[in-house]
């Protein structure tokens, strides 16, 4: 008998031994690299979606499953816009790479990301009539349903986007550069300014700078009225520090931008003085002069645009005021508004049509509407 347990004893070592080594055999070879996935996968067929552990949902993501993307509108190197609908309503879906695709650098994933949330950020807490509607946003996922690329370019397996009202009547830029010959009449042209204007006067009384004040970041709804879109470089000055960084458009920037001195919300007071020409004389600031040549307007703080001799004295004076070297001098954006709303637009004052030799008379008491 104590032959057969000791037989018996030998042969479970042995057992033992042997599956020992078979299960140090099997771990070997395991994928690890896979096992997060296939763990994953194993969850979601044990346990509902709801029960797995999630982190918890800002206020302003929405839920995808309301959310069709139907075809892209624009692109840009920020990623691409598409016309989409979410819960019934049309909207405008701006989706960027959330940076996992192993294409961007470190820098461009954090650039990136970065802009996203400051994006967020400041715009879900808007609320005007001329600033488009924030909707909602999404980060970081793999859940979007996306249409097949009409040129070859494949949607990043993970993004981030940002949701908003759909305006059908593009950006403002487009619409100026539509009436390059015609011009606008001059109720047009107030009424336009006014939308920018009152835009930015909510904006910086909410503590608001926008950075980036250009006709490209404009859009219009059906009726033509103004909407300030894109905050990706807007930042919350509620603190009342001065800001700092060159953020902007080349031919938009004020002095003290370019000139990488600290400013404030008169940045924006500087853009639209700019703006205000480009609606006036629906042409593009500066369209004869190279990137380098504009750059160095903070050399040269006098260097503006032309303002035609058509121009009524009232409106004139506003965009001169508006882009003054000093920015202590520049007006409040509320001031600007009263400015705009006591011009008297009954006796027209709009921009001579460009004829077909390309010179623009401005001859008095002749005026466009």
């Amino acid at each position: 008998m104590e032959l057969e347990a000791g037989a018996l004893n030998s042969k479970t070592m042995s057992n033992k031994k042997l599956c020992s080594k078979s299960i140090m055999f099997k771990v070997d070879k395991i994928d690890l690299s896979n096992l997060d996935v296939m763990l994953e996968k194993h969850l979601n067929k044990i346990f509902p979606k709801s029960v797995v552990a999630r982190r918890p949902l800002e206020s302003w993501e929405i839920d995808l499953a309301k959310l069709d993307v139907h075809y892209s509108v624009a692109n840009g190197g920020y990623g691409t816009v598409y016309r989409g609908s979410y819960d019934s309503q049309d909207v405008a879906v701006k989706v960027l790479d959330w940076g996992e695709d192993g294409v961007a650098t470190a820098a461009e994933i954090s650039a990136l990301r970065a802009s996203f949330w400051q994006e967020v950020t400041v715009w879900h807490k808007l609320d005007h009539p001329n600033v488009t509607k924030f909707i909602g946003a999404s980060m970081g996922t793999s859940n979007l349903k996306m249409p097949l690329p009409a040129v070859g370019r494949n949607p990043p397996s993970k993004a981030c986007c940002v949701i908003s009202e759909f305006l059908p009547g593009g950006t403002l830029k487009h619409y100026l550069s539509k009436n390059k010959k015609n011009k606008l009449p001059y109720k047009v042209v107030i009424r336009l300014a006014l939308d920018l204007a009152r835009g930015l006067s909510y904006l910086h009384s909410r503590k608001i700078v926008h950075r980036d004040v250009k006709t490209d970041n404009m859009l219009l709804d059906a009726n033509h009225n103004l909407k300030i879109a894109d905050f990706g470089i807007a930042l919350d000055a509620t603190n009342g520090s001065e800001l700092t960084g060159e953020s902007g458009t080349y031919g938009y920037m004020a002095p003290e931008v370019l000139n990488g001195k600290p400013y404030n919300r008169k940045c924006d007071v500087y853009s639209f003085g700019i703006c205000l020409w480009e609606i006036y004389c629906c042409k593009t600031p500066y369209s004869k002069l190279s990137l380098v040549t504009v750059s160095c307007i903070s050399f040269n703080q006098h260097l503006r645009p032309e303002i035609p001799k058509c121009c009524p004295s009232g409106l004139a004076n506003i965009m001169r005021k508006c882009w003054d070297s000093k920015p202590e001098r520049r007006p409040e954006m509320h001031e600007v508004v009263k400015m705009l709303e006591a011009i008297d637009t009954s006796k027209g004052g709009g921009m001579i049509p460009t004829l077909r030799n390309h010179h623009v008379f401005c001859l008095f008491p002749t005026r466009r509407p």
